[in-house]
């Protein structure tokens, strides 16, 4: 099977070109194909002729997007809209990587993949473009919709909050804001399955159960040996941010489930990441 991943030098994407052997993986990312620009978008997957296409390129500051909306749908619906007819133009299967944020996290439950999405942020609509396009363009599509990543090769909350204990501030998290944290090389593990399964539709991907980010932190700072850190709990309110993040942005993980397709708990993914950043030989106090 010929593989096409985009924004393949991406933490995700990375993590993905390592599940199949090197000479059917092929893939693009800035700056040598723009996926918002529709002709190289189609050049580049042409010239691979992949059979299966999982564009993970997307522009995921959600900040950034609320204060630049336009450029965010130029880049995550239109760049999508392009990638979709590339896809099509070759007569591959799409998988679509997309968030939790297409939800405003108002409901009480976890989010299944029927649940009817209600972004509230720039960044969520510009992916929920992403998803109506990419289904409408594409009939042999799946949609992916995973959150809070952590993994090697990109910047993530963990990598953050690691970066903050080192400093002299007094580190503030939030406790209203919940999600399931998600392990990149899970991830891209699920994700390869559900490309050779040949299924299609919508797809929620997070490692099991669920936390705050202020449990999150705490958690990462626990395995890390820092304990005596301290962490003040705050409120989303507090924070004067662009973007309004979902307040539950918890996934449910129903679709893949049925197939056979399952995480393992988020705290033993974590464990294992935590215990990767850790030098040769040490052991968390």
């Amino acid at each position: 099977m010929r593989i096409f991943i985009t924004g393949i030098r991406g933490q995700l994407g990375t993590a993905l070109a390592k599940r199949w052997p090197a000479a059917q993986v092929s893939g693009c990312d800035l700056p040598e194909c723009d996926i918002s620009q529709l002709q190289p978008t189609l050049d580049a997957v042409a010239d691979a002729r992949p059979q299966v296409v999982i564009h993970c390129a997307a522009w995921t500051d959600v900040d950034g997007c609320a204060r630049d909306p336009i450029r965010a749908y130029q880049v995550n619906a239109i760049g999508t809209q392009h990638v979709a007819l590339a896809a099509r133009a070759v007569g591959a299967r799409l998988l679509l990587l997309s968030s939790n944020e297409v939800f405003d996290g108002t409901q009480a439950a976890p989010y299944g993949e029927q649940d009817a999405p209600c972004p509230a942020n720039p960044y969520g609509w510009s992916k929920l473009a992403a998803e109506w396009t990419a289904q409408q363009i594409v009939d042999d599509c799946c949609v992916v919709r995973s959150s809070w990543l952590f993994g090697h090769g990109g910047r993530n909350f963990v990598h953050r909050i690691l970066e903050l204990a080192r400093g002299a501030a007094p580190l503030r998290v939030v406790t209203d804001e919940t999600g399931a944290p998600t392990a990149v090389e899970d991830l891209a593990d699920a994700i390869f399955s559900l490309a050779e399964s040949g299924q299609r539709g919508i797809f929620h991907l997070v490692n099991a159960g669920f936390a705050s980010r202020y449990e999150l932190a705490r958690a990462v700072l626990d395995l890390c040996g820092q304990r005596a850190t301290m962490i003040e709990p705050a409120l989303l309110a507090s924070y004067v941010r662009a973007s309004t993040p979902p307040r539950n942005g918890c996934l449910r993980n129903s679709a893949a489930a049925a197939i056979g397709i399952q995480l393992r708990p988020w705290q033993e993914a974590l464990q294992d990441f935590v215990g990767s950043l850790q030098p040769a030989g040490s052991a968390a106090r």
